[in-house]
């Protein structure tokens, strides 16, 4: 195993098994904490996808050591942290505690952190988090019901979370190449985070952070690495026939999202949160066979406060019902309707197929009923995300 990845949530986890994937290496990604019953091909990196970016800090911190430990024990010598791009957190963590306790299990005294990815409009300039050509804290991200970041600093963001310090390695240095970051991590304990306005950034960051026990952020920084991993770069598995229908479901209320919904042109049903109605949305699922879209999504003024765990289940008992009447292709948008979406159709492993949109593959259950699964974070994917997909498997 060339990397051992921890994500904190499903569709950052597929994220960064596509750009692993896309870079070259054999990617495997595990649903949740694996177990010692879980059996799995050999491949060159495994992504352990956890539900952890807004569960309590003490509990993503005991799943995060448990992965860790796992994958240890499997070969694992490079360990990988991977959260958001829009460095998804609150004050309290959780990027800040996780990252802690992996830098003292491997007894480590510093890592790097950035979310940047400039092919996917992630950049990081003078410690400061963009959105496109927006600042974090002016982006959608600002009203995001769970993580709201109203700060573009993430030496700010970071320094509330650990007790370790947080410092900035800027573009001056990122411009000066491998061996210059490098020098400059020597210098350094804690956190530094990583200046990228280029690609070419991370590439020379990758190269700088080759060799360390364990790195930090988004999966922009996981190609630099990869590609220093010197892994020769293939094609990506092809899709596997698999029989059955196809539906959409949406649980994110991220602008990509509602843009996306407003582009949809099949059929399209949306879960009232003032009153769910499953059977309801699971009726017209089934009579409306053409890739039918169900969806709770809503813009900030809609959004109805506490309701989220309800809906999170709702869309459980949908997608299992959809399964048990036999629709075997799932796109799905949210890292919480994702993982409710997974758990309820029983997936524990996937195997990371081509890429639909930037950080979004396709992706094929391992074991058990064959399953085709685009699992899409709410912030990704092009407005006419849904039809393309879509398109990829009729």
């Amino acid at each position: 195993m060339r990397l051992g990845c921890i994500a904190d949530d499903l569709t950052g986890a597929t994220d960064l098994g596509v750009t692993l994937a896309r870079e070259g290496l054999s990617v495997v990604q595990v649903n949740g904490v694996p177990d010692e019953t879980l059996q799995l091909a050999p491949s060159e990196a495994i992504v352990v996808a956890l539900k952890s970016r807004t569960n309590p800090a003490a509990e993503a911190v005991q799943w995060s050591l448990a992965s860790l430990a796992w994958l240890q024990a499997r070969g694992a010598e490079r360990i990988y942290f991977k959260y958001c791009s829009t460095f998804d957190s609150t004050p309290r963590g959780n990027i800040g505690p996780v990252a802690d306790a992996l830098l003292d299990a491997l007894r480590e005294r510093r890592t790097v952190a950035t979310p940047a990815y400039p092919r996917n409009g992630r950049t990081v300039y003078k410690g400061n988090l963009f959105v496109g050509d927006v600042p974090l804290a002016e982006s959608g991200m600002k009203d995001h019901p769970l993580t709201p970041m109203r700060d573009s600093s993430l030496v700010r963001v970071l320094a509330a979370q650990t007790r370790r310090k947080v410092s900035l390695i800027p573009c001056e240095v990122m411009d000066a190449g491998a061996s210059a970051i490098r020098a400059k991590l020597e210098e350094l304990n804690g956190f530094a985070i990583l200046d990228a306005v280029r690609d070419e950034h991370l590439v020379a960051a990758g190269e700088a952070c080759r060799d360390m026990k364990l790195t930090t952020g988004g999966a922009g920084l996981a190609m630099g690495i990869a590609r220093a991993l010197g892994v020769k770069r293939r094609s990506a598995s092809a899709l596997p026939r698999v029989a059955g229908a196809a539906v959409v479901l949406a649980g994110s209320c991220s602008q990509a999202t509602l843009r996306q919904i407003a582009a949809f042109g099949g059929p399209a049903f949306r879960i009232q949160p003032e009153r769910i109605d499953v059977d309801a949305a699971v009726s017209f699922a089934t009579q409306n066979g053409d890739h039918p879209l169900i969806y709770a999504s809503a813009p900030p003024e809609g959004i109805v406060p506490g309701k989220g765990e309800a809906i999170e289940h709702a869309f459980r008992h949908i997608a299992r019902e959809l399964a048990r009447k036999g629709v075997r292709k799932f796109v799905v948008a949210g890292g919480e309707t994702s993982g409710a979406v997974v758990e309820a159709l029983g997936v524990r492993a996937l195997a990371i197929g081509p890429e639909i949109d930037p950080g979004v593959p396709w992706t094929v259950s391992q074991g058990g009923e064959p399953y085709l699964l685009a699992l899409k974070s709410g912030n990704f994917g092009s407005a006419e995300f849904f039809a393309k997909a879509l398109g990829m498997v009729r």
